[in-house]
């Protein structure tokens, strides 16, 4: 991607970004304020984590979806955790293994038997859920405020929360992994041409799994934030995971060109903006994952490649008239 067409999509992401802070400003004038801009912040660094581990699955051209089964075994697990010892490191590791292991299972499962991502994804997710419910419908107890995990949502680290420290950490090890190194390459290599990433010497079943490992822990650590913020672990703590975090993956794509994880911190950063501002104004959640969802439509709609090609095609003949005008 050249500079000025990189240029072109951050403005464009400006744009958007600009509108949507007018609008609920306009409707809502706390929108603006500190306390507020640091709710979207935090609530960010939630979606923001998940999305970046389902971008490793994205790029390999596959699904997950049992983001929200995941999440909610991880979340009562963490809880259980708590509750049973008190041992906050414990907790948060178990959180994350827990993710992680789901996820490794969706990938062996996908690779090693041949099924298809989706199917055997939402099986996984609909395990996931069920073990959850082992624990109880929700984990509240006082260890909730004495182990100090609720200090991980209330903390600050100079002037950003905490989360977001988190949230930039991880973006910068994803990122690393992704872009910066020959192991990334191998991610895009999988997803764009199996066959030639086999050829070229790349184990296409190991990738595949640690794409859904890592999108599994991604997930158990986002959860994290969530059980922080609200201080219990709930069974539905992961019913507001899927959505928001594919919409973030996609837009981001969407605006960029292309999945990679500066262009899924854009999508998660805009989804911040929408979910916060329909909660300010009560919007019922049932309208406003209507317009999310119909966001996650557009957006795989103008991420396909043809759509993409379509539009080159299309922009092509007319900078070329332009340039035969200007000579």
């Amino acid at each position: 991607m050249s500079m000025k067409e990189l240029r072109g999509r951050a403005i464009m992401f400006l744009v958007l970004t600009i509108v949507i802070v007018t609008v609920f400003w306009t409707m809502a004038p706390s929108y603006i304020s500190q306390r507020n801009v640091l709710a979207i912040l935090r609530q960010m660094s939630v979606n923001g984590i998940a999305s970046i581990g389902l971008t490793f699955v994205i790029v390999l051209r596959r699904f997950d979806l049992s983001l929200a089964g995941v999440a909610s075994f991880a979340a009562m697990t963490l809880g259980a955790i708590l509750a049973a010892t008190n041992n906050l490191f414990l907790a948060l590791l178990g959180s994350i293994c827990v993710g992680g292991l789901c996820g490794l299972l969706s990938g062996i499962l996908i690779t090693r038997f041949k099924l298809p991502d989706v199917v055997t994804t939402i099986g996984v997710g609909s395990i996931a859920t069920g073990m959850a419910f082992i624990y109880g419908v929700s984990i509240f107890s006082s260890h909730f405020f004495s182990s100090g995990i609720l200090r991980i949502n209330d903390s600050m680290l100079w002037i950003a929360p905490l989360p977001v420290v988190i949230l930039a950490i991880t973006a910068a090890v994803a990122y690393y992994l992704l872009h910066m190194s020959r192991y990334g390459q191998s991610f895009y290599a999988v997803g764009e041409s199996p066959v030639t990433a086999r050829l070229s010497g790349v184990t296409i079943g190991t990738y595949i799994a640690a794409g859904f490992a890592i999108c599994g822990a991604a997930v158990g650590a986002a959860i994290i934030l969530n059980v922080a913020a609200v201080g219990a672990a709930s069974v539905n703590a992961g019913s507001r995971v899927l959505l928001p975090a594919y919409t973030a993956v996609y837009l981001g794509a969407a605006l960029f060109g292309g999945a990679t994880i500066p262009a899924t911190l854009a999508g998660a950063f805009l989804m911040a903006l929408l979910l916060n501002g329909f909660s300010i104004l009560s919007m019922p959640y049932f309208y406003s994952d209507a317009i999310v969802s119909f966001i996650l439509i557009m957006a795989i709609a103008v991420f396909r490649p043809e759509i993409l090609n379509l539009i080159h095609e299309r922009l092509r003949p007319r900078a070329r008239d332009k340039s035969l005008l200007e000579r």
